[in-house]
């Protein structure tokens, strides 16, 4: 089994390798390919990884290289990692949104949206170029906006899944906190990429007992300080949002954070100077604890099962991915991209069924997809005006105002991976 990762000169890539080394019996990787242009980053990366499948007595092949032709030939899966700009372009998408007074974050709002811009072209170019070399093979998009990417992708006709580790964070926190094991939590999770609840916690599987209410009574203060919101929303709610709810539910209280603190593209950029010095070692063998304050906790695990289920040699049955509604939530077009528990195996992702949601839930779900609708349409045909349209339809702007002066510095920082500016 062949599987390359594009970005695999991301500070993330020793968390992905170690998961292979340790799991290696849910999915036995051959050839483990590592795509990026940074050859320099690469090499340590690289090396690091070798040291980590030695130390674990994986017998695996570890190959680096710039060239993504040659990097993707033959592959089974291909996983995107990639971050068109770097950490340059995360600090632009952090900042010039907040002169406006509207959040700056990488995946939501107009930071998210210069993301998608960025970031389409590029995964569609990859995704052909892997479709030529192996039409069979699966995409797997941790790539961010993951719900936008993977609607291109989709869209374009690719096999392709998204993965966020939102819903596997949750799953392990639950599961520590219940004193049970990961396998027996099943989260009812419900939404997109970066917009989702968590409207049951199941125990043993789809038609399990619900402790939702239970884990609130018992542990909803360190829930709610986990997810960053009061604990007597999350009573009212019945429900356990996502920590990213918090910018659409403490909008104005979030932004007057932003404004008084570094930014969180200036915290990872020192740290990834800090662990690529790290990597360079050759006495390290393993990932370094500092790793885990980088963000993507369990992405291995999660990335793993879900490669082993489409590659069908294993993985969980059901496992929270982004993919085609079909149906799902009938409020939706069908090929809006979802993120929900879904049935796993070799032919894809089927979704499973989603009790009526909360008009509270399906509104803001709505709206958003609507807003990402109008992403796509902009990053697919590029055009001020498109880019105006979906700043002007992101409930987390709304104002014409807003969206004018947004789409200006949009372009204004992003010209340079823009073809049509």
């Amino acid at each position: 089994m062949k599987l390359t990762v594009v970005g695999g000169g991301s500070t993330y890539t020793p968390e992905l390798v170690d998961g292979f080394a340790r799991l290696r019996d849910t999915l036995p990787v051959e050839e483990l390919v590592l795509v990026d242009p940074a050859e320099d980053r690469l090499e340590l990366v690289g090396g690091l990884a070798r040291r980590i499948f030695a130390k674990q007595g994986h017998g695996g092949r570890i190959v680096t290289t710039s060239d993504l032709d040659a990097g993707i030939d033959g592959a089974d899966a291909v996983l995107l990692q990639l971050r068109v700009g770097g950490q340059a372009a995360r600090q632009q998408d952090e900042t010039w949104p907040l002169e406006c007074g509207c959040i700056g974050q990488e995946t939501t709002g107009a930071g998210g949206l210069a993301k998608a811009l960025r970031t389409v072209p590029v995964v569609l170019d990859i995704a052909e170029r892997v479709r030529r070399s192996n039409p069979r093979a699966w995409i797997i998009d941790f790539t961010n906006p993951v719900g936008i990417v993977t609607r291109a992708l989709l869209q374009a006709g690719h096999r392709a899944v998204g993965l966020c580790n939102v819903a596997i964070g949750f799953q392990r926190k639950f599961a520590a906190l219940l004193g049970a094991a990961p396998t027996d939590v099943h989260l009812a999770h419900v939404g997109l990429n970066h917009l989702t609840w968590e409207t049951g916690v199941r125990l043993g599987g789809p038609e399990g007992e619900n402790v939702l209410p239970k884990l609130l009574a018992e542990h909803g203060e360190a829930i709610a300080d986990d997810v960053r919101l009061p604990r007597p929303l999350l009573d009212r709610l019945g429900v356990v949002p996502s920590y990213y709810l918090r910018y659409y539910y403490a909008h104005d209280e979030v932004v007057r954070e932003l404004r008084t603190k570094p930014s969180r593209a200036a915290e990872v950029a020192a740290m990834e100077r800090e662990l690529l010095a790290m990597y360079g070692d050759p006495a390290l063998d393993e990932k370094p604890a500092l790793l885990a304050k980088r963000g993507g906790a369990f992405y291995s695990e999660a990335a793993v099962d879900l490669a082993a289920a489409l590659l069908g040699g294993g993985g969980s049955p059901y496992q929270v991915v982004n993919t085609l509604n079909r149906g799902t939530l009938p409020f939706l077009p069908d090929d809006a991209v979802i993120e929900v528990q879904a049935a796993v195996g070799p032919a894809g992702p089927v979704p499973l069924p989603v009790p009526g949601l909360d008009p509270l839930f399906s509104g803001l779900i709505a709206n958003v997809t609507a807003y990402e609708d109008l992403a796509l349409e902009a990053a697919l045909r590029g055009g001020r005006d498109r880019v105006f349209r979906a700043l002007l339809a992101h409930p987390l702007i709304g104002q014409y105002a807003y969206a004018d002066a947004l789409t200006d510095q949009l372009i204004a920082h992003n010209r340079e991976h823009l073809a049509w500016a």
